[in-house]
């Protein structure tokens, strides 16, 4: 067993060793493309997505050099059709490539891989012909074993991310590409399959047509590889109730990615690190990734302030997704920006609707704290604002209340604000920066209905529960009334110390000049202390 060729399945065992979701289902897809013109794969996924988790399951399972009956026979590859034909019968050749860029340090990475996968290569099959050209020394050795290759190349997109000041070291790497997969009888001589990871798409502008024969999965479009991009709800339902986790807290956190035919898919390494943890908290943060969201939403295009806002609120923004360069550098437009942050999973997008959310309390999180570094004026302004905000309503200002309100609506949608759903997103605006003291709930089950929106206060708060009723050509009265009458407190009553009622109504028949927006405030009975 090698490095690069035929790393045996030591890394997959390692994986199994520890608490594990089965995602074996994702070897029968691939099986499916052996041998076919479909047979060049690219699957893009952020980071701690878990891409290296695959890349060791797929070698474990076709690597030659090893047996790896023992870690699958239990899988749900064990009961594909396929599963024993494939099983542990190709040459393997490995490529991490971040990995690969740390050990080279600086050096040409392409000479290091031809190099490295040649040695191993002839120290395994000594009879292999080494001739000049790489791809033409694996023909030779696939006419010598008999036997064709199955390639994986984990982070293939790393040199074109980290290296954007070298164009000659991209140049070197997109054609050590080309000559492996641009000619097809070659292509098709060498390799049974081929698997290769990244987080980014291949870029439009034919400057990567050295894989631009690849079937591409993306966060946009995962098609058939949707349940394999992170954990589905049934998945982690049963994590929960396997170790003892509180499945609502989990789902809350870590859920909110949804593909056209998977309605729910959790952050993976979220997941795990809260279980092994025992603790709910943003793990987003111990990624490189995190650091970079702000300077992406400090990029100065019209409306992205404005978005951010919205989308910290809870609000969904529509996106076309056309127009992205599938890099990090090109942007033209707030589009792009926020199609980026699809594919490093800041957001969430619904193919259907074309329009993305923030998926989860966690990259909330994340989203909250860089917003609060970028330094557009009228970012900045808005953040004050709705900390203003929150503290008026805390503290029972209702006039104050009402009037910032009223100025959201006519800033925000002064054209499309006519029913109560309306209101709604302009109360989620308003109320942006809650996170730092809140969690926030819609439509949750409270007494003898649904409380329109309800912010428990966090652990470490002090702050009030607020159970907010919105009423649309009544009267915030009529709000206060609703909660009492339906006894939506009662649901939080094991939240917080203290509760306060805040009614909201918008009259659209008000006479011109006076106040549309009413607020009212009032405590409620105080309760057992506690926290979510």
């Amino acid at each position: 067993m090698g490095s690069y060729l035929n790393p045996g399945n030591s890394g997959f065992a390692v994986v199994r060793n520890d608490i594990y979701v089965d995602k074996t289902g994702l070897i029968g897809l691939i099986n499916q493309t052996i041998d076919t013109p479909r047979r060049l794969t690219c699957i893009s996924r952020p980071r701690r997505f878990g891409k290296s988790f695959a890349a060791k399951m797929l070698c474990a399972y076709y690597d030659r050099t090893c047996d790896s009956e023992g870690l699958f026979d239990d899988l749900e590859i064990a009961s594909d059709a396929q599963y024993r034909r494939y099983l542990n019968r190709y040459d393997v050749i490995y490529l991490d490539i971040t990995e690969v860029i740390g050990e080279t340090s600086g050096v040409d990475i392409v000479a290091y891989m031809k190099r490295n996968v040649i040695r191993e290569l002839t120290e395994q099959y000594p009879d292999v012909n080494v001739v000049e050209g790489f791809a033409a020394t694996l023909a030779n050795a696939v006419e010598t074993v008999g036997n064709k290759f199955i390639m994986i190349i984990d982070e293939w997109d790393a040199p074109i991310r980290e290296t954007k000041g070298h164009p000659d070291f991209q140049r070197k790497y997109l054609e050590f590409l080309r000559s492996l997969f641009k000619n097809s009888a070659m292509t098709d001589k060498i390799f049974a399959a081929v698997y290769m990871t990244g987080i980014l798409p291949v870029k439009k502008d034919g400057s990567q047509s050295a894989i631009s024969d690849f079937k591409e999965f993306t966060m946009i479009k995962p098609r058939q590889f949707g349940k394999y991009v992170g954990f589905t709800e049934d998945e982690v339902r049963m994590l929960c109730q396997n170790y003892g986790s509180d499945f609502d807290k989990m789902k809350r956190w870590y859920d909110g990615y949804a593909f056209r035919t998977i309605a729910s898919v959790y952050n993976p390494n979220s997941v795990m690190e809260a279980i092994h943890n025992d603790d709910f908290d943003s793990y987003w943060t111990q990624t490189s990734a995190a650091e970079s969201l702000m300077g992406y939403i400090n990029l100065d295009f019209d409306g992205l302030g404005k978005t951010v806002v919205e989308l910290i609120g809870g609000v969904e923004t529509k996106v076309d997704t056309n127009g992205f360069a599938n890099d990090l550098v090109t942007f033209w437009d707030r589009d792009d920006v926020l199609t980026l942050l699809i594919h490093l999973g800041y957001l969430t997008y619904d193919e259907t609707t074309q329009k993305a959310h923030i998926p989860n309390e966690e990259i909330r999180m994340e989203f909250a704290k860089a917003v609060r570094q970028v330094k557009r004026d009228d970012t900045i302004r808005r953040v004050r604002e709705s900390e203003q905000l929150i503290a008026d309503t805390v503290h029972g200002n209702e006039e104050a209340v009402a009037r910032q309100i009223e100025r959201i609506h006519e800033e925000e949608s002064p054209l499309h604000y006519n029913n109560e759903q309306a209101l709604r997103s302009v109360i989620k605006r308003a109320y942006f920066s809650y996170g730092d003291e809140y969690v926030m709930f819609e439509e949750l089950p409270s007494g003898s209905g649904y409380a329109d929106m309800i912010y428990l206060p966090k652990r470490d708060s002090v702050f009030p529960i607020l159970v907010v009723e919105l009423k649309w050509n009544q009267s915030a009265d009529s709000a206060i009334e609703q909660i009492r009458n339906r006894r939506y407190p009662e649901a939080v009553s094991g939240y917080g110390s203290e509760i306060l009622l805040v009614g909201i109504n918008y009259d659209k028949d008000a006479p011109v000049g006076e106040r549309r927006h009413q607020c009212k405030i009032e405590k409620y009975d105080k309760i057992t202390p506690g926290h979510p």
